[in-house]
This record gives structure tokens, C-alpha cells and sequence, in this order.
């Protein structure tokens, strides 16, 4: 492999740490929806979580692949959002798709820590 293809080649963390994101904002973005269904003045905590996560997530994915300098500290604002997120989702607790995003959420925050501990 040359120094050029080594380069441009993500790392398995890398890798992995977008892809949990991509699936992230896909989640929240569908939760979004689902909440607008439903309604009600509560949900407006939840929606601006969902928000927050979804646009930093994409985001995040974005300056990984791109192999932004900023990738690494993006990636813990991501952790935070993810985390605000995941409990605000669980903050409904019988409803399927909030744990569904509460989960991607979760898997989110681990590999965005992950990944802002390391040089990118």
C-alpha cells in the first residue's frame, strides 16, 4: 500500500465512529417525525434533543470523512449531544422508536468518546 492510499484509507474506529453516526441521525431524524405525530407541549424538550443530535451527527460524519483537524473535538460535542438525546428519549420509555433512537444514541456516544481521545 503506498503512503497515499494509507492516508486516505479510514481507520476501523474511524469507520466505525461514522457509520454509528450516519445510523444516528437516520434515527432521530425518523423520531422527529414520530414525535410531530403525536404532539403535545412535553415533546418539545425531546424535539430540540432530536434536533441537536441529528445536526451534529451529520456533521460529525461529515468532518471525519473529510479529515477535518476539528474531527476530534467535533466528535465530543457529538458525545454530548447523542447523550442529551438518549436521555431525553428515555424519558418515554414505552414507546418503541424513542428506545430505538435512545439506543442508536448510546452506541453513538461510545464511539465519538472513542474517537475524541484519539489523533485523527
Amino acid at each position: 500500500m503506498t503512503q497515499a492510499e494509507s492516508m486516505s484509507t479510514m481507520s476501523k474506529e474511524m469507520q466505525d465512529c461514522v457509520a454509528a453516526c450516519m445510523e444516528c441521525h437516520s434515527v432521530c431524524e425518523e423520531t422527529m417525525s414520530s414525535c410531530m405525530q403525536m404532539g403535545g407541549q412535553a415533546q418539545m424538550q425531546i424535539m430540540r434533543a432530536l434536533i441537536d443530535c441529528a445536526e451534529m451527527t451529520r456533521m460529525c460524519a461529515d468532518m471525519m470523512m473529510r479529515r477535518s483537524p476539528l474531527s476530534a473535538e467535533m466528535c465530543a460535542m457529538c458525545a454530548k449531544a447523542c447523550e442529551m438525546c438518549a436521555e431525553a428519549c428515555e424519558s418515554m420509555p414505552d414507546d418503541a422508536q424513542m428506545m430505538r433512537c435512545a439506543e442508536a444514541c448510546r452506541r453513538c456516544v461510545q464511539t465519538c468518546r472513542a474517537m475524541s481521545g484519539m489523533a485523527m
